[in-house]
């Protein structure tokens, strides 16, 4: 008879605290502006911040996120020639990784290009793609500089290759270029 008394009460003290319960009306909130913090407009007035306004411009020299350093040769034809005839790889010989290399140009290059630099990648077998040139082909005087500024800003039908590839990636598949421009050459 106890133990059923006890059974009871525990029942109606559980059923009180579910009765209780609405799912319509919010939880408590403690810290309501962690939970919704005020929003701003863009380009609203404000006293916080110099100039009167909420949008603000990078500080000068930042960098955006993912470490992405801009190239100081621009995208012109003039560019091009500057850094085929200036821009020299920072990278010395032991940092120089040709499996490295040879796998990222497998994977970003020799689709158009060939895994052996001759101009007829997968895409060029099918015809989505003409004209692209063998690496050893006599009028093409490909540099590391002409390799890096065409991976960077892209030419002609190539696309910019700089956000697939970091700074050192570039200069690994721009030593593999050149390690099959002489292997074609020999």
């Amino acid at each position: 008879m106890k133990s059923l008394f006890k059974i009871i009460v525990v029942l109606m003290v559980f059923a009180s605290m579910l009765s209780c319960k609405k799912d319509t009306r919010p939880n408590y909130q403690f810290m309501p502006n962690m939970y919704e913090s005020v929003g701003y407009e863009t380009y609203a007035e404000s006293d916080a911040f110099p100039g009167g306004v909420e949008a603000q411009l990078p500080a000068e020299g930042s960098i955006p996120r993912g470490g992405h350093m801009p190239l100081e040769i621009e995208n012109t034809n003039d560019g091009y020639l500057l850094a085929k005839t200036s821009l020299m790889s920072p990278l010395d010989s032991t940092q120089i990784d040709s499996e490295r290399g040879k796998e990222l140009y497998d994977i970003y290059c020799g689709i158009c290009h060939g895994n052996k630099g001759k101009g007829q990648g997968k895409l060029v077998k099918r015809e989505k793609i003409l004209g692209v040139p063998s690496y050893d082909d006599a009028g093409r005087a490909i540099t590391e500089g002409s390799i890096y500024h065409t991976i960077y800003y892209g030419k002609n039908a190539m696309g910019s290759y700089a956000n697939q590839l970091n700074e050192e990636e570039r200069w690994q598949v721009v030593d593999y270029v050149l390690k099959l421009k002489t292997d074609l050459e020999k």
